[in-house]
């Protein structure tokens, strides 16, 4: 298990919120940060504190993407045309991780990322095995057929915990969906508050 995996609720309590929106995440019954002293670190924040918080929670949500990650994607967010924080929102939505998580398959994000891994997905008809690959509009995702009867994702689908975005077209008897277009900031299903923007400044400093 990785580093990254074991650690996805203790990212949730430092946030104090249920970054993921799960019945199950630990910080509904203690909202404080992990740790001895985590109650006691609660605190009126500085604006460089709430814009790195800000980071934090977003990098948390897509499963917490590493720091060099996160940053190559803030980057290639702002040598693209427009708003750069919708930018960022758009390209985090096209990771195949992302996607995956979006089509509601797999119970989470930290899942997906195995499941990829583990050479369970198709793009096009064809394997991918990197969760960070990038999706484009008109992709058809599908999970392989000897992989549809994993017990995860029959009871993912069973009990869904989300709704499917509308900028995937799910096909659900035949384990596939369709990217149909990049997403704006406000298209996305975000069970806490996000702040983008905040980001950007936090990288602008």
């Amino acid at each position: 298990m990785s580093k990254r995996h074991s650690v996805k609720y203790k990212i949730s309590r430092h946030i104090g919120e249920s970054l993921w929106g799960r019945a199950k995440d630990p910080v509904h019954r203690r909202s404080y940060g992990p740790g001895q002293h985590g109650a006691a670190r609660k605190r009126k924040l500085s604006d460089y504190g709430t814009q790195l918080l800000a980071k934090q929670k977003l990098k948390g949500y897509y499963g917490n993407i590493t720091e060099r990650q996160f940053r190559r994607i803030y980057t290639e967010a702002i040598r693209l045309k427009g708003d750069t924080s919708e930018n960022l929102i758009a390209l985090l939505e096209r990771r195949l991780d992302a996607v995956l998580y979006r089509m509601c398959v797999v119970p989470t994000v930290f899942a997906a990322r195995q499941f990829i891994n583990h050479g369970h997905i198709t793009v096009n008809g064809k394997k991918v095995k990197i969760p960070s690959y990038r999706v484009n509009v008109g992709d058809v995702i599908e999970v392989k057929e000897k992989s549809r009867q994993i017990p995860m994702v029959m009871e993912a689908l069973q009990n869904p915990e989300r709704d499917v975005p509308d900028y995937i077209e799910m096909d659900l008897a035949n384990f596939k969906a369709t990217f149909t277009r990049s997403p704006k900031f406000t298209d996305v299903p975000y069970p806490v508050h996000m702040e983008p923007n905040l980001v950007v400044e936090f990288y602008s400093r």
